[in-house]
């Protein structure tokens, strides 16, 4: 008797590799199986899938994701299609407490694709930049990387990324302290760090991260430039809030 075929990979909407599969806790005790792509930074939700994940399966794709911080990211294609039905998905966007964000959606309603930083801005981990926040940016920086696909962009020109469309996010401490907090209250995560030293460690990332941002740009007019290739700092401010949590929650 022949055996069954194993069940193909899901394809990436955006590159067609391969996607990952991924178990996360749901609720009432049962396990989704989602899909991600660490070439693209994306994640492919069937269904309602982004909103039956519990929370302790939040905080474990965190994890997830925080392993795969230094990935190599190539930029979004133009044009992505359902990997079920090869539909092309329609460009939306959903608007949460921290923020509106960009997502990817099946018209047969088979389900949608988010960035990793779209999952973070509707899981409160980041906040969106203001509209004050990005001129200033501009006026001192020039240039920034994005959060969501790495690409290297000048403020002075775009409102939000060019290559991959992600409005422009950071880790936010505050952000990060409320949503570990109800995420970790809802889990009943017994290794869940007070609320006093996640917020200390929190702060002190933020103070370092200015801190580096006024050395590096005195650095910079030392030496008559100016313009400057984006302030590194605030361009790790990602991974490095990423690791710091990720160092938290393993306490």
């Amino acid at each position: 008797m022949t055996e069954p075929l194993a069940p193909q990979p899901t394809a990436c909407p955006s590159c067609r590799a391969p996607m990952q599969a991924q178990s996360v806790a749901a609720h009432h005790g049962a396990t989704l199986e989602l899909d991600l792509c660490h070439a693209c930074h994306g994640i492919w939700f069937d269904g309602n899938e982004n909103l039956r994940m519990a929370a302790g399966g939040v905080v474990d794709l965190f994890r997830h994701l925080h392993e795969h911080r230094d990935d190599p990211q190539m930029p979004l294609a133009r044009t992505m299609a359902c990997p079920r039905c090869r539909r092309q998905l329609a460009e939306g966007s959903d608007l949460v407490r921290t923020g509106r964000y960009v997502t990817w959606r099946c018209p047969q309603k088979h389900g949608r694709f988010s960035t990793f930083s779209s999952f973070m801005i509707e899981k409160g981990f980041v906040r969106l930049l203001t509209a004050p926040e990005i001129a200033d940016l501009a006026e001192r920086v020039r240039t920034i990387h994005c959060g969501g696909c790495g690409a290297p962009v000048d403020l002075r020109q775009h409102t939000a990324c060019p290559y991959c469309r992600a409005a422009f996010s950071l880790l936010d401490p505050r952000a990060v302290e409320r949503a570990l907090a109800g995420y970790g209250q809802q889990a009943q995560r017994s290794a869940t760090p007070p609320s006093a030293e996640l917020a200390e460690a929190l702060i002190t990332l933020e103070r370092d991260r200015a801190r580096a941002q006024r050395q590096a740009q005195q650095e910079r007019w030392r030496h008559g430039d100016r313009e400057g290739e984006g302030d590194t700092a605030a361009d790790a401010l990602w991974a490095a809030g990423l690791a710091l949590v990720w160092d938290l929650l393993r306490t």
